[in-house]
């Protein structure tokens, strides 16, 4: 956004997001990747919740997860390098890109 100040965009757009969460027992990690090319993975926060939704090109959500933003200890954003070629985008395996990362 125009005029904002750096770390204040409420809303992150990247290829692959890790979010670590306190469990109380310690801390979870979960990473949402854009499964196929052309898509992209858009991070929001507000009334107490984090929100990592992955969108089509045309901006309609596919996936969503939502954490309590109280538990969220952070929020990593790992864009994809501009001008790279999208078949390095896709994922090889096909599988969910919404995993917990061990």
């Amino acid at each position: 956004m125009p005029g904002s100040a750096p770390g204040n965009n409420p809303t992150v757009k990247g290829d692959r997001v890790e979010i670590v969460i306190d469990a109380g027992d310690g801390v979870r990690e979960f990473e949402i990747t854009a499964r196929r090319a052309g898509r992209r993975v858009e991070t929001t926060s507000g009334r107490g919740v984090v929100e990592v939704t992955e969108l089509t090109r045309t901006g309609q959500p596919v996936r969503t997860a939502r954490f309590m933003a109280s538990r969220v200890v952070a929020v990593v954003e790992h864009p994809f390098a501009d001008g790279a070629h999208d078949a390095e985008r896709s994922s090889p395996t096909g599988k969910s890109s919404l995993r917990e990362a061990s």
